[in-house]
């Protein structure tokens, strides 16, 4: 909560009945929630204060009670705050069932239901949902006394810089304006002053232009920025600065303007007297000027390529900062896929037997999968996919797939080949090498709907000038041209975007030249598009040529998967997500297993440190106050010998992180869980 510790956080109970309240406030304490038993509902009323998370009463404690003055304190409650209460009912007792339940939703406003008996895990999950409710309802509050801290200051910044406020709305032309804004035009602070009134006292030469840059705004939406005189009641000229924003209303039509004023009377005189002093000294400069001419149109080259570096660099800034949002989207992503992939096979196999509900779990598994997919293309893009990178042929590879990307682009497209000869092997990981050939040509093929040819090129490029994009040195550069449509520079420019397409609706991700471009700087080469509207595109994926030789195939080659190890293991899983340290509990215990959940490294240091032991020790990466990598650390110094297994949503673990341990990339299904079991065990 704001300005409260978690520590600070108390959760009341009111259970006056049995032995409720001994129980509940104990599961509390377990949690590492303070709780304090009130014996009377007036005693928790009167206890109800700003450190207070929740109130657990029980229902028959309030059957026969006097709720006027609990009614009281939620009514006199603040707008912004409603006190999360959780009621447990009798078996069956549920809103659903119960209509006196219902109505203790109408009474109490934020309610959750318990039914009893209750599983300790369910009861501190639902308080532990309601003080995370209650924290954001206190950074609610405060984010409401930032704004209006904000709105005084904007008040005082406008005073202090003498800006003048104002709002016309424009259905209306009502004019509303502060003092300082009338005293731009002369008016005093109690004078009234209409839009009429304004337009009566802009200067005759400059009212057609106020005017149209009126219009324009309204027309555009551009900002409203103009300067012009002003004649005052006693005849004098003045001059304004007037800046303004359109505001619109949800349907986008434009309801009024708002913006500020300021006397630039000073700044116009002397802007004159600049005026004619420039008059005065233009004869002078014209010699000068031509004398420099030459060499001026020289400081102009070195601005337009300082212009262009900097705007390299910004598409660059830009990109990176799109990709570890991406990367971090997918990290999440996993993590939600990883506890739907796991509840639906275990789902499964429950209703073994019962044809429709074997078929809509597939479905879901299936969507499941999908978005799985979907992670492994932003991760690409993101450059955190976990890559097995060694020597490749690309001559061999892309001749082995010509049958492939022909059936891919259909019988309408030629796939023609030409690869220069005794080409390096590159540095690469050949599956996602394929899988990033594979969506060229079919982005290409897409930009070809009446037919044409693929062309695809190997060549051996030497890099001898450093750019930011490629380091010196020699690549191979795989060409895919295409006799498509095309696109123009702006196009070209937002391709490699994540979920950027130009294909209609629910023909495309938007995701596959994102993850090709992400492959290509993860290989430390880059991914160059050279395209114009009616010409077609070319697309190059440039690879580093590798130091070592490609290695030849193994034939004895270990099954795609093991059974699991003989026996019931001891495993430890820690996973600061309780839903997915759920999911993958259950997953375990229906391989048979013995499964301890810890939600946090200190925590699971703690079991081991009491005397726990355990054959396996399964840990999530990407947690706070520590990492997966920093537990597996630790416990390796406490079990040198004791396995581990380091789970993480993000395919690649940040570079530089040195530890040997089994791995497993979330989202993964049980059959993945049980080969990794059987092959670390």
């Amino acid at each position: 909560m704001a300005a409260i510790s978690e520590r600070d956080v108390l959760g009341l109970i009111h259970a006056p009945l049995g032995r409720d309240a001994g129980i509940a406030r104990a599961l509390l304490q377990d949690a590492g929630i303070a709780a304090k038993v009130a014996a009377t509902l007036d005693a928790l009323v009167a206890e109800l204060g700003e450190n207070v998370a929740f109130a657990v009463i029980t229902e028959e404690a309030l059957h026969s009670a006097d709720l006027r003055p609990l009614v009281s304190w939620i009514e006199s409650q603040p707008s912004w705050s409603d006190l999360p209460f959780i009621i447990l009912t009798a078996h069956g007792g549920g809103p659903e069932r119960n209509p006196a339940a219902a109505r203790l939703s109408e009474i109490l406003g934020n309610v959750s239901f318990i039914e009893r008996p209750f599983h300790p895990t369910t009861f501190i999950s639902v308080t532990r949902s309601a003080m995370r409710a209650r924290r954001r309802q206190y950074e609610a509050s405060a984010r409401m006394e930032e704004l209006d801290e904000g709105e005084r200051r904007l008040q005082t910044a406008l005073e202090a810089g003498r800006l003048g406020a104002w709002e016309l709305d424009l259905a209306t032309k009502v004019l509303t304006s502060s003092s300082t804004c009338r005293g731009i035009f002369g008016r005093s602070p109690g004078d009234r002053f209409t839009y009429g009134d304004l337009l009566d006292a802009i200067h005759p030469d400059d009212l057609a232009r106020m005017q149209e840059a009126v219009r324009n705004t309204l027309e555009t939406g551009v900002d409203y920025a103009i300067t012009y005189r002003t004649v005052w009641p006693d005849g004098s000229i003045h001059g304004a600065e007037i800046r303004a924003q359109l505001y619109r209303d949800r349907a986008g039509q434009p309801v009024k303007l708002v913006g500020v004023s300021v006397d630039i009377t000073e700044r116009l005189l002397a802007e004159e007297q600049q005026r004619q002093l420039n008059e005065m000294l233009e004869e002078r400069v014209a010699e000068r000027t031509r004398e420099l001419l030459d060499a001026h149109r020289l400081v102009l080259a070195e601005v337009s390529q300082r212009e262009r570096a900097e705007e390299q660099l910004r598409q660059a800034q830009k990109m990176e900062a799109i990709g570890q949002l991406t990367g971090g989207v997918a990290h999440d992503f996993n993590n939600l896929l990883m506890a739907v992939l796991g509840n639906l096979e275990l789902l499964r196999k429950h209703v073994a037997g019962d044809a429709k509900a074997t078929r809509l779990i597939d479905g879901a598994l299936q969507g499941a999968q999908r978005g799985a997919s979907l992670t492994q293309r932003l991760l690409a893009f993101a450059r955190r996919q976990d890559l097995q990178v060694g020597p490749v042929d690309l001559g061999m590879l892309v001749a082995e797939m010509k049958d492939l990307l022909q059936r891919s682009v259909g019988s309408r497209i030629a796939v023609e080949v030409a690869a220069s000869g005794h080409l390096p092997p590159v540095s690469a990981d050949a599956n996602q090498v394929e899988l990033a050939l594979l969506n060229l040509a079919v982005n290409a093929r897409d930009a070809m709907p009446d037919g044409g040819t693929i062309r695809i090129e190997l060549n051996r490029v030497e890099e001898k000038t450093p750019s930011d994009s490629l380091a010196p040195g020699s690549y191979v550069v795989l060409s895919v041209i295409d006799q498509g449509s095309g696109m123009d520079a702006a196009t070209v420019q937002k391709a490699i975007e994540p979920f950027f397409s130009t294909k209609e609706l629910g023909k495309g991700t938007g995701l596959g030249l994102s993850m090709v471009h992400g492959l290509a700087l993860q290989l430390h080469g880059r991914l160059t598009l050279k395209s114009a509207v009616g010409k077609g595109t070319t697309a190059e994926l440039w690879i580093p040529v590798s130091t070592s030789e490609v290695q030849e195939k193994q034939q004895d080659e270990l099954p795609a998967g093991r059974p699991a190890a003989a026996g019931p293991k001891r495993i430890l899983l820690v996973d600061d997500d309780m839903l997915i340290a759920m999911s993958s509990a259950d997953m375990l215990a229906d391989l048979g297993h013995e499964v301890v959940e810890a939600y946090s490294g200190k925590e699971a240091l703690a079991l081991m440190d009491g005397g726990a032991t355990f054959d396996l020790l399964i840990t999530d990466y990407s947690m706070p106050g520590m990492t997966g990598a920093e537990l597996a650390k630790a416990a390796r110094e406490r079990a040198p010998e004791l396995p581990i297994l380091l789970a993480s949503g993000y395919a690649d673990l940040p570079s530089g992180l040195e530890i040997d341990v089994a791995r497993l990339a979330k989202p993964y299904s049980q059959q993945q869980l049980a080969s990794v079991l059987g092959t670390i065990l």
